[in-house]
């Protein structure tokens, strides 16, 4: 190493020729800074007091991290059942750590295992719980998740009981919210079995009250733990909205709106565009006025201005204008603009027709006023350096063109309306790719064999997009 870090000498060159090249060399040496790259430190590093089974549980562990990392899954399940002793050590100094080792690599290879069957996988489960406590009621959860997925829901709600009602003195008081987390899903779960039960009812014409009363009776517990995590600031998705599929429902039509307006307006919860959406479609479903539709997405597209709903949000703006009972009708047209904009802004959204179809309709109703283009202007703002490079390009016209000769006509006419100039530039680019096309097309009608090819090539293409 220290050869790659002095300076390359010239071959034949001694080195009592010149005595202050020492002295340079040795300046050189200082001012070069050798690269300290952050590498993690080994988790067990060999040490002078280890005895003959901590070194062995070492190279067992060093050889189930290669079997992970090239997939030898059969391998690394034999190891682990070697290095599972470790749990009977009574010399460790970690024996927490040992615990989670063999959680974390153990759940990572029965995932990946071709031959791993449910049972396999509650029985590592139910080992592992008794070996480490601090980790009883993760592992109760991460258990309960499985279950979850396989189907087994009574299973999956008996495993979060049993960790509900797991006490272990100060351990179990230091861990209130992750025993909040967990009565949170035994909640969705019953919400599942609810569910279950509200299908058999709907699948027959004939009440059954039995039926009913135990639907009501899990409806009960599911709304007493999911209203108990909904009052703790954090984003709760599944929760919230199986909460609200249960109160629609019964018909507490004004019990949901408050649980969807307390979960998106809490300023102490993170801000979460999805309730945002869940307010909207409940509301809209529910038939609310167009003001507080508007309200709710004019926040959302504070927070997500490329959120597929913006166009939604545009349509109703535009819609508020023709309202004439609407009092705040002059501006939202404006609005609407901008919001157009912003949308257009993405690459998601650049070639979507609809969205230029907004934006003409907007800009054929803004003509119909005298200072329609500076309140155009005004919506432009920082765009109009880059605005008209980046959406009438002479790219763009040709893709447009061959692509989507719809949507090249309501660019056309929107460039038209405040940039007449650049309309010849980017229409005569799109027409001259026409032209090229048909010409092609004419010069093979004179040719019979090369007109059967070019149908044939636009049959397939045509199936390969419908595919």
């Amino acid at each position: 190493m220290d050869d790659l870090e002095s300076e390359p000498r010239v071959p034949g060159e001694e080195q009592g020729e010149n005595e202050s090249s020492d002295d340079d060399e040795s300046i050189n040496r200082k001012r070069i800074k050798k690269q300290n790259l952050p590498l993690a430190p080994p988790l067990f590093k060999e040490t002078t007091c280890e005895t003959g089974f901590h070194k062995t549980t070492r190279n067992c562990l060093q050889h189930i991290r290669e079997d992970l990392l090239h997939h030898r899954w059969q391998d690394a399940a034999d190891y682990m059942a070697s290095y599972s002793q470790t749990l009977e050590d009574t010399t460790a100094n970690m024996p927490q750590l040992y615990a989670e080792i063999i959680w974390r690599i153990g759940t990572e290879i029965l995932h990946h295992h071709p031959d791993s069957k449910l049972e396999d996988y509650n029985s590592f489960y139910e080992r592992v719980k008794h070996s480490g406590v601090k980790n009883y009621l993760k592992v109760c959860l991460e258990h309960s998740f499985h279950l979850l997925v396989n189907g087994q829901f009574e299973d999956a709600k008996r495993q979060l009981s049993i960790a509900e009602s797991w006490r272990y003195g100060k351990l179990s008081a230091g861990q209130s919210q992750r025993i909040r987390l967990i009565q949170a899903y035994s909640g969705f779960l019953d919400y599942f079995i609810w569910c279950d039960k509200k299908a058999t009812a709907s699948s027959t014409d004939e009440y059954d009250a039995a039926v009913n009363q135990e639907m009501h009776s899990y409806f009960r517990q599911s709304s007493v733990n999911l209203k108990e995590i909904m009052k703790l600031p954090g984003v709760w998705d599944p929760f919230v909205l199986s909460y609200i599929d249960m109160l629609e429902f019964y018909n507490d039509h004004e019990g949901a709106v408050k649980v969807l307006n307390d979960y998106a307006y809490d300023k102490s919860f993170p801000p979460n565009p999805n309730a945002h959406v869940y307010l909207y479609r409940y509301m809209k479903k529910q038939n609310h006025p167009l003001k507080k539709l508007l309200k709710v997405l004019k926040i959302l597209h504070t927070l997500v201005p490329s959120h597929e709903l913006m166009p939604e949000y545009c349509s109703l703006l535009v819609q508020s204008v023709k309202d004439e009972f609407f009092p705040e009708k002059e501006g939202d047209l404006q609005k609407a603009l901008g919001v157009v904009l912003d949308l257009l802004d993405y690459s998601s959204w650049r070639s979507n027709l609809a969205v230029w179809n907004h934006l003409m309709n907007i800009i054929k109703r803004l003509r119909m006023k005298k200072q329609w283009l500076k309140i155009f202007a005004e919506e432009m703002g920082y765009r109009k350096d880059w605005w008209l490079a980046i959406h009438f390009s002479t790219f763009q016209a040709r893709k447009d063109s061959a692509e989507n000769r719809e949507l090249l006509e309501v660019k056309s006419f929107v460039v038209g309306a405040f940039c007449p100039r650049y309309t010849s530039m980017y229409c005569g680019v799109g027409k001259a790719a026409r032209k090229g096309v048909t010409s092609e097309v004419q010069k093979a009608k004179r040719n019979p064999k090369q007109l059967r090819n070019i149908r044939r090539l636009r049959r397939e293409s045509g199936q390969q997009s419908q595919d």
